[in-house]
């Protein structure tokens, strides 16, 4: 690996271990075994660097969403079942000891004091909303329409966002996939109702 690659690693090693705040250029330098130039050579800033830590990290848990698609277990794209599947497999991300998520919490609270780190991550959670579409109603990432990022990747952004900070807070109280189903079923009959009444 290069000193970029080495950089890369050790801010995601010093992000899991002392969070955003606490993590020094220091910290990453002595964990990457590179040096201070390195960091304003390949990222810009310590912050910039610890943002892409930190995306990297969200993408590193994605395969853990994946529905199993095309096995016994595996579910309709759109269904909601395939809702409940993916959203399970995405609480159980959040259910171990030293979360990830926390950091998302952490930084949702700071973005004020750090508005290129925000700027940036605004725009990796647009992309992954792109790329949560698929896994929901099937398809592929490439071919998520701007339109769909905005209208259907931004409800799943929404309610990962709040998913997150309720686990973070009282992971005894957060909602389980099956509840987060329920609520989506009695949403969609009540909707179907009201349509029924109307016509």
């Amino acid at each position: 690996m290069g000193h970029r690659e080495d950089l890369l690693e050790g801010a995601k090693r010093c992000l899991l271990e002392k969070g955003f705040v606490r993590t020094t250029a220091r910290d990453i330098v002595r964990e990457s075994g590179t040096n201070l130039a390195s960091i304003g050579y390949h990222y810009g800033s310590k912050d910039k660097l610890l943002a892409e830590a930190y995306v990297s990290l969200v993408e590193g848990l994605s395969d853990d969403f994946t529905p199993a698609v095309g096995t016994a277990g595996g579910t309709g794209p759109g269904s909601l079942d395939r809702f409940q599947e993916v959203w399970s497999n995405i609480i159980g991300t959040m259910q171990g000891p030293g979360s990830l998520w926390r950091l998302s919490v952490e930084i949702v609270a700071m973005g004020d004091q750090l508005p290129t780190v925000r700027d940036h991550l605004a725009q990796a959670q647009r992309e992954a909303g792109r790329g949560i579409i698929p896994l929901f109603l099937g398809g592929k990432e490439e071919d998520v329409s701007e339109d769909d990022v905005d209208s259907v990747g931004q409800f799943y952004n929404t309610l990962m966002t709040g998913l997150i900070c309720q686990y973070v807070f009282d992971p005894a109280t957060a909602p389980t996939a099956d509840q987060l189903t329920e609520g989506l079923r009695r949403v969609i009959g009540a909707s179907q109702a009201a349509g029924t009444a109307a016509s």
